[in-house]
C-alpha cells in the first residue's frame, strides 16, 4: 500500500507519521511519500519521519520529493493537507477582518473566505494531476476550510472525502469524562465543516443509549470551559456546540479579544520555528511535546481510520466526515457538503439517517451553507462582485457596508494568490 502527503513539509506531518506507526496494524502502509515543494522543510520532516518509523519498528519505506506527480503516481491515497500562502497569509486572514469590526479567523468569516479563494484552484490542479496520473486514488482532504474545498472536489468528479479532527476531539473528551474507551463513544454528530453539534453521545454505536443528558448534568462546566462558552448556555441549547460556534454565539465579545492579543497565527509561526529546530536533532525519534499545543490533536487517528475504511475496509464502521449530503438534512440540497456520521467502505462513505435537526441550529446550517456556495462560486470563477455576495452572504458579516470594505481588503492582501485580481 501507498500513501502519499501532498504538503508533507508542514509541522504537523509527525503527528501523522506517529499515528501511522503506532496503527500499522490497522493500515499496512508498504511506501509513503511526503511531497511538498519546500525542500528544506521537507528535508526536516523526512528525516524525523523516518527515524518514528525505526523507533516503532515500522518496516516501511519513506521518500520526500518536490515532484507532485512522482509523488503521486501509483498511490492507493493522497491525503491533503497544504497551506496557500503559508502563515503569513494566516496572520492577514486573521488581522484585516477585525478592522472592519468582524471576527478575524482562518476558516470562517472574511478570513476564511480569503483561504477558500486561495486554496480552492490549487486543489483542484493537485487533484487533475492524481486523476490522470492514478485515477483509482482517493484523495482525503484535511485542507481548510474542508467543506468548501471537499464539495470542490466532488463537485469536479474526484473520489474525496473531507476529514475534520473536531468530532475526533469530543469523542475522547468525553470518553475520558465517562471513564470509557473512545471507541464505545458515538457522536450524533450533525452540520458542517467547523458548524456541527453533538446532538447525542451514545454508548456502543447509533442505537446505543444516549448519554448526553447525563454528561451535560455532570460535566457541563468542565465541557462548557473548553468551549470558552457560559455552562448555562448548553443547559439551554441540550447539546454540545463546537468551539467554532463561539465565533457565532459570542462574536463581539471575540472580536474584543482578538482586537486585545497578538494573533493566532504569530503564535503558530513561533512554534513551527521551534519545532523546525527539534525536528533537525538527528536524535529526536518521536514527536515533540511541543507538537500537541501546534493543534491537530488526534488528527493521526482520524485519517488511518478513513483511509484504512476506503483503503481495505477495515477501521471503525461508522466516522464522522465530510461528503454530500444526498438527502440526508432534507432542509439542505443534495449537493451540499454536510459534516456526519456515515458508514465507510471501498465505495466510500454512506452518511447514517438523522434524526430531525432543531430549527435553531438548521436555520444557522442552511444560512452558512448558502454562504458555501457563493464562496465556491466565487473560488471557481473569480470578480468583486462574487466576493462581495459571499461576504454579505456570511451570517457573520452580513451589512453592505462592512461586505464592502472587505472586499478591498480581501482582495489587496491576497492579490498575488488571485488569479483574475
Amino acid at each position: 500500500m501507498k500513501l502519499t502527503v501532498v504538503g508533507g513539509g508542514s509541522t504537523y506531518t509527525p503527528e501523522l507519521i506517529d499515528g501511522f506507526a503506532r496503527l500499522r496494524d490497522t493500515l499496512p502502509i508498504e511506501e509513503l511519500v511526503l511531497v511538498d515543494p519546500a525542500l528544506e522543510r521537507l528535508d526536516l520532516v523526512g528525516g524525523l519521519a523516518r527515524r518514528i518509523f525505526a523507533r516503532q519498528g515500522h518496516p516501511g519505506r519513506i521518500t520526500v520529493t518536490d515532484d507532485l506527480d512522482a509523488g503521486v503516481a501509483d498511490a492507493d491515497a493522497v491525503l491533503l493537507q497544504l497551506r496557500v500562502g503559508g502563515q503569513a497569509a494566516r496572520e492577514q486572514d486573521e488581522t484585516w477582518p477585525l478592522e472592519c469590526g468582524c471576527v478575524g479567523q482562518e476558516t470562517t468569516g472574511a478570513g476564511g473566505l480569503a483561504k477558500a479563494l486561495r486554496t480552492v484552484p490549487v486543489v483542484l490542479d493537485i487533484a487533475e494531476r492524481v486523476r490522470r496520473t492514478n485515477p483509482n486514488a482517493w484523495i482525503i482532504d484535511f485542507t481548510n476550510p474542508v467543506g468548501i474545498v471537499t464539495r470542490a472536489l466532488l463537485q469536479a468528479g474526484h473520489k474525496a472525502v473531507g476529514l475534520c479532527n473536531v468530532a475526533i476531539g469530543f469523542q475522547r473528551k468525553f470518553a475520558a469524562l465517562l471513564d470509557v474507551p473512545a471507541t464505545d463513544i458515538h457522536l450524533d454528530h450533525v452540520g458542517l465543516n467547523h458548524l456541527t453539534w453533538e446532538t447525542g453521545v451514545r454508548l456502543g454505536g447509533p442505537e446505543g443509549k444516549d448519554v448526553l443528558p447525563e454528561l451535560l448534568a455532570h460535566h457541563g462546566e468542565a465541557i462548557a470551559a473548553d468551549l470558552r462558552l457560559p455552562p448555562a448556555l448548553l443547559d439551554r441549547l441540550g447539546v454540545v456546540p463546537s468551539y467554532y460556534l463561539r465565533y457565532f454565539y459570542a462574536h463581539d465579545e471575540v472580536v474584543r479579544e482578538l482586537a486585545t492579543k497578538p494573533s493566532r497565527a504569530a503564535e503558530v509561526a513561533e512554534m513551527e520555528r521551534e519545532l523546525l529546530k527539534m525536528y533537525g536533532d538527528p536524535e529526536l525519534d518521536e514527536k515533540p511535546e511541543l507538537l500537541a499545543k501546534r493543534g491537530g490533536a488526534y488528527y493521526s487517528e482520524a485519517a488511518v481510520d478513513l483511509a484504512a475504511a476506503l483503503l481495505t475496509g477495515t477501521g471503525s464502521p461508522y466516522q464522522v466526515v465530510n461528503t454530500y449530503n444526498h438527502g440526508t438534512l432534507p432542509f439542505l440540497p443534495d449537493d451540499a457538503v454536510i459534516e456526519v456520521q456515515a458508514a465507510v467502505g471501498h465505495s466510500g462513505p454512506t452518511p447514517l439517517p438523522v434524526a430531525p435537526v432543531d430549527p435553531l441550529y438548521a436555520g444557522l446550517t442552511a444560512a452558512v451553507t448558502t454562504y458555501e456556495d457563493l464562496a465556491l462560486e466565487a473560488a471557481l470563477r473569480g470578480g468583486r462582485d462574487r466576493v462581495f455576495r459571499a461576504l454579505l452572504s456570511h451570517p457573520l458579516i452580513g451589512q453592505y457596508e462592512y461586505a464592502d470594505a472587505l472586499t478591498d481588503r480581501l482582495i489587496a492582501h491576497n492579490r498575488e494568490h488571485l488569479a483574475w485580481a
